[in-house]
């Protein structure tokens, strides 16, 4: 399955691991989250020499990544991981010395690593099967919402709508009698609304563009506003 492509961003502004969450879900998607992103080439291209220590989105709680992926591989720096650096609780990647991982208490102020999923919001009123071959044609496909900081960045995008819904990249298959993503993404996260799942031929998901931005089945043939990946 091909990964979605995720823009990287260093903020070389200091701030404290909650501090830098919150100015990445504010003005980006989230802190860098996940392996992909962590020990991606995208975060490699950016240490442009860099000697540092840089805030990512692990912290503990059992240790759990800020956007809700999911983690399952530890790339600790054990030189520096022993019992006193175990009990601190956020962690960060140390740029240009090993790439690894170590952590620190979550007040101390650091430069930081910000991701951002590129969701755009499509102020044209079309049809799910024409905003699904408008988004192939012009960005990277319908958008797919897998965690629950994804849907909340959708919900800011959505208040701009010009319509009652936004289409988002959920179907319905009436053969294999299940709601599907079209990149192909598993199911993992809804919010549907309390009547909004009408499993039915010819349905796909409206995101509500006010109230509580809760999923609903529509029509494909409804003409509505849609989010697209760049």
């Amino acid at each position: 399955m091909k990964k979605d492509k995720k823009a990287m961003y260093l903020i070389k502004e200091k701030k404290n691991w909650t501090q830098a969450q919150s100015y990445c879900r504010s003005y980006y998607t989230d802190l860098a989250s996940g392996l992909d992103q962590v020990d991606g080439e995208e975060m490699k291209a950016l240490f442009a020499g860099c000697v540092m220590s840089v805030w990512v989105g692990l912290f503990r709680d059992s240790w759990r990544w800020s956007d809700g992926s999911d983690f399952s591989f530890r790339y600790w720096d054990m030189q520096l991981f022993n019992d006193e650096q175990n009990k601190k609780t956020c962690a960060m990647t140390l740029l240009n010395r090993s790439g690894k991982w170590s952590s620190d208490e979550c007040d101390k102020e650091k430069p930081f690593f910000c991701y951002d999923d590129k969701l755009i919001l499509i102020k044209e009123n079309k049809t799910w099967e024409e905003a699904l071959d408008y988004c192939r044609e012009y960005h990277r496909g319908l958008v797919s919402i897998t965690n629950p900081y994804q849907q909340r960045w959708a919900e800011v995008r959505a208040k701009n709508a010009s319509s009652p819904f936004v289409w988002l990249g959920l179907r319905y298959s009436c053969t294999l009698d299940l709601w599907f993503w079209v990149n192909d993404k598993l199911v993992c996260y809804e919010k549907w609304g309390r009547e909004g799942k009408a499993e039915e031929c010819g349905r796909a998901v409206g995101m509500q563009s006010g109230g509580q931005h809760e999923w609903v089945s529509q029509r494909e043939n409804e003409k509505y506003n849609f989010f697209c990946f760049k």
